[in-house]
């Protein structure tokens, strides 16, 4: 595995040449400066001292009761067996604030930690654990006394144990960045975030820059690889943000995200010939913004009220592009029986706009087999061309606003009122990511019928929206794009 160098500083001033990986911190914008590391999060410089070496599990927990200021723990490379019943505690520790305790292998991937337990957080905070590979039999679990707990370019492949999930997230303002998890064929999740009690949710959790791969669990329900909630936790706010992550054949569960709680934002993610797709199953006010879902099995599905979905590419699907829920129960409302709690619940409010969505089994679609239907929509200015299904039908939604669409393709057209659309060739062409995308010749550009400025300020791209929009996802314009669909050399523990 490729390793990055550094030069750590000693406390009494020796220079010392170790080879460790970049650490976890402050989240900041990083400039553009290759197409692989374009409007990314920088990652932050080494640990801070003091600094201590160690070699053996041993000396390692004696290493973390030492340092109770902060720090960086490095571990030499190697494969440690953590004993049985004797996991590394980390109990009550952690640094100070800008000050983290910082855990990390010697090199990115050069620690595997094997038997059945690796780390116990309960009461850890200001804590960052780096450059590890987990391939233990027990979950990872971060209980809701933590807090400020960041993983950072590890490798999560646990023991594939049906019904295990890799990692449960119960505690505030937790990061998890450039990892991998991969390789689960069992019922399970990769990553799962919930809190304290049955109702409550970790608030502020942050995943970015993660690769999501090979989840083939073939069942139904139960593989996902990121879950942010669970229906008791509906209508808890968590404030979670998933972006640039990467997900490729995530198999397990037709929801790839899983969306049960309520004020996240989903943005800037890639999924690519996954089967799962963006689910916002439960909860409400989850913003979906500029993802890239190119020729998987399935879209975006929406229930709940006041979400906005906007800027999102959905190209070459084997389902149905976006599909708007209708319920069983109205809305969900505090002190709902568990009975009703698990229930679908309609759509209301719902902002669909400026989003591409092209050559799919089906484009914009409701849902009959539920007796509620979808109301008060708002579904604008987006692309919708294809030659399989309905472009667009919701037969059973009421109060829906349609406008300024573009449709095109063999597909029929669908219910939506005529005001509601033109039907003209966008004269889409594919680029070298395998996205379609408009150019400067169509008439889609300067095409938009609604005032956004108040829901979005760029593109898919990057790229800035300025005066009337381009209908879809992109935006035509003289800018350097921000963003691209990721590929595995964008994320994970190797990612620049």
């Amino acid at each position: 595995m490729k390793r990055r160098t550094f030069i750590l500083s000693a406390v009494a001033g020796a220079a010392a040449a170790v080879t460790i990986p970049q650490q976890a911190g402050a989240a900041v914008l990083g400039r553009p400066s290759a197409a692989s590391a374009r409007d990314r999060i920088a990652p932050m410089l080494p640990g801070r001292g003091p600094y201590s070496h160690v070699s053996s599990i041993g000396e390692l927990q004696t290493a973390v009761r030492a340092m109770t200021k902060g720090g960086t723990i490095i571990l030499a490379d190697g494969t440690y067996a953590v004993p049985d019943g004797a996991p590394i505690d980390l109990t009550g520790v952690g640094g100070r604030g800008n000050k983290p305790l910082t855990i990390m292998a010697a090199t990115v991937g050069g620690v595997t930690l094997t038997g059945a337990q690796s780390f116990v957080f309960d009461g850890t905070h200001d804590l960052v654990i780096s450059g590890f590979v987990f391939t233990q039999s027990t979950m990872i679990e971060v209980l809701p006394t933590c807090n400020a707990v960041t993983f950072s370019r590890n490798e999560f492949r646990l023991a594939d144990i049906e019904g295990m999930h890799f990692m449960m997230v119960r505690a505030d303002n937790t990061v998890i960045e450039y990892n991998h998890f991969h390789s689960k064929s069992t019922l399970g999740l990769f990553l799962g975030i919930e809190g304290a009690n049955s109702t409550e949710m970790a608030e502020n959790v942050h995943i970015h820059h993660n690769y999501f791969s090979d989840h083939s669990f073939p069942g139904d329900n139960g593989g996902e690889p990121i879950r942010l909630g669970v229906s008791p936790r509906a209508l808890s706010s968590a404030y979670a943000i998933v972006e640039y992550n990467l997900f490729e054949r995530t198999n397990g569960d037709p929801e790839a995200i899983s969306v049960k709680s309520s004020d996240n934002t989903v943005r800037f993610n890639t999924f690519r010939d996954s089967g799962g797709g963006i689910v916002l199953r439960h909860g409400n006010r989850t913003r979906v913004e500029s993802n890239h879902i190119i020729r998987g099995q399935r879209g975006i599905r929406i229930y709940g009220n006041d979400h906005v979905i906007v800027n999102n590419y959905i190209g070459e699907t084997a389902d149905t592009a976006v599909v708007l829920g209708a319920g069983t129960v109205r809305d969900h409302y505090e002190g709902e029986p568990a009975n009703s709690r698990n229930k679908n619940d309609a759509v209301d409010r719902v902002r669909v706009a400026l989003n591409t969505i092209v050559g799919n089994a089906g484009g914009i679609s409701g849902e009959t087999h539920r007796p509620i239907p979808p109301a008060d929509c708002v579904i604008v200015d987006n692309i919708i061309q294809g030659d399989a299904g309905t472009l667009a039908s919701v037969p059973t939604g009421t109060g829906f606003t349609w406008a300024g669409n573009i449709l095109w393709g063999a597909a029929p057209d669908g219910d939506l009122p005529a005001s509601g659309f033109t039907r003209v060739d966008p004269l889409l062409a594919r680029d070298a990511a395998d996205v379609l995308r408009i150019g400067s010749g169509s008439p889609a550009v300067n095409a938009g019928t609604q005032d956004h400025s108040a829901f979005v300020r760029d593109d898919i791209d990057g790229r800035k929206r300025t005066g009337a929009a381009d209908v879809g996802a992109h935006e035509l314009g003289w800018g350097h794009a921000k963003r691209e669909p990721l590929t595995p050399e964008d994320v994970g523990p190797l990612a620049c």
